[in-house]
């Protein structure tokens, strides 16, 4: 066994690369030409010798180095390997921003901001801001508890905002997920407030779906004496069905009335930051009746960039608020039916009293499905069938308007 003075005498030949000093237990101590001296420990796995390193002697004496292998052998002893634990703690010391709830966060947020469109990405960054950093932010992950968080998201349920605080719940949960994942804590302590929160279920827009009533709104929405582009847009929503930003921003240079088409450029899609940058356009067959429609406005807004431009600023599109305002001077309050509810119409009546194809719907809808094989689906696809189902869609419209026979369900679309 070593001595302090061995230890202090050691060296190498010239002749050799190295001289190995054994103590007991597998510590050894290496000598270089050099001088420098350091230790390890010798170790066998899967038949094969290894080593660790523990230290340099002097700033490592005889007797920590024997305390050192000690607890690297009780470590082994327990079923640990005590190489891979200390690669983890250098990767675990690889974080020099910090392990506090904000740092971490922030961290998180800068990797998935560029993935998400510009609006989510601000709602994201907003709410961290508002309901989180202000209790958490300075605290060191490991050390919340549970609880902290959950005081911390009923502060928003507190103030009537309980999708807020799911939200804030859905946040947290990721950036636990990447702090687990970095080595700055342990374990998603989220998963502990499951159930803790008021339930929060995401709101249905109103839309009405019983073809008598429907052709009541449709009645009014025609008697309709507002502007001339909040008509047309009133008139236009529940024959396209498009998102109700995606209508009233649309653009005369996207629509050609000869073809009957509307193109919807990515980047005005609901998307993220990849698919408005890089997605294909969405196309609208338009029927006959929006094409006859968007004709009779042409003259009055024609002379503009907008379709729909707003009275007081031709530059900027009629308000969502615009329309909604027009519905319930109509007699149609949020409760009843919404702008966005057009769609939720279209896509229960199609499918129920068209018997129409549920892809194409979707398709129609610009929602993104994928096909049975798990491929995305392409919106350009089914356009000629979408063409179909768009002018059937309109003649029945003109029906329930008329008050027609509304009940007899059509061939459905291949």
């Amino acid at each position: 066994m070593l001595t302090d003075k061995h230890c202090k005498n050691a060296i190498c030949p010239a002749d050799k690369k190295r001289a190995r000093f054994t103590d007991s237990g597998g510590l050894y101590l290496e000598v270089s030409p050099a001088g420098s001296k350091r230790w390890f420990w010798k170790l066998y796995a899967n038949g094969k010798e290894g080593r660790m390193a523990l230290g340099s002697y002097p700033a490592m004496g005889l007797a920590d180095a024997r305390k050192a292998r000690d607890t690297v052998r009780l470590q082994k002893a327990g079923g640990h390997d005590p190489v891979q634990a200390r690669k983890v703690e250098k990767l675990k010391a690889s974080n020099p921003a910090g392990d506090t709830f904000q740092v971490v966060a922030l961290e998180w947020y800068a990797k998935q901001a560029p993935q998400w469109s510009p609006a989510h990405a601000d709602r994201s960054l907003r709410q961290f801001e508002r309901d989180l950093f202000p209790w958490l932010g300075a605290r060191r992950m490991k050390e919340i508890e549970p609880v902290e968080l959950l005081a911390t998201l009923r502060k928003v349920e507190e103030r009537g905002a309980v999708e807020t605080a799911d939200r804030g719940l859905m946040l947290a949960r990721q950036v636990w997920r990447y702090g687990v994942a970095t080595g700055r804590v342990d374990r998603d302590i989220t998963a502990d407030l499951k159930g803790a929160l008021s339930p929060y279920r995401g709101k249905h827009f109103a839309a009405i779906t019983e073809p008598v009533k429907f052709g009541e709104l449709l009645r009014a929405l025609t008697a309709y004496r507002g502007s001339a582009a909040v008509r047309a847009a009133l008139q236009l929503a529940p024959l396209l069905f498009q998102r109700p930003g995606e209508l009233r921003g649309a653009a005369w240079s996207e629509v050609d009335l000869d073809a009957a088409l509307w193109t919807i450029p990515a980047a005005r899609m609901k998307r993220g930051k990849d698919g408005k940058e890089n997605g294909d356009p969405h196309l609208v067959p338009l029927p006959r009746q929006a094409v006859e429609i968007l004709r009779n406005l042409h003259p009055l807004t024609g002379h503009g960039t907008l379709i729909f431009p707003g009275e007081r600023n031709h530059d900027r599109p009629i308000s969502e608020n615009s329309v909604r305002t027009a519905l319930i001077t109509l007699g149609y309050t949020s409760e009843l039916h919404t702008w966005h509810g057009f769609r939720a119409t279209a896509r229960t009546m199609l499918a129920e009293r068209l018997d129409c194809d549920p892809l194409i719907i979707e398709a129609q809808l610009a929602h993104a499905v994928k096909d049975a094989n798990g491929r995305a689906y392409n919106r350009t696809q089914y356009l000629k069938h979408r063409t179909e189902m768009m002018q059937r869609w309109a003649d029945y419209l003109d029906k329930l308007r008329k008050g027609a026979d509304v009940f007899e369900l059509p061939r459905q679309v291949a």
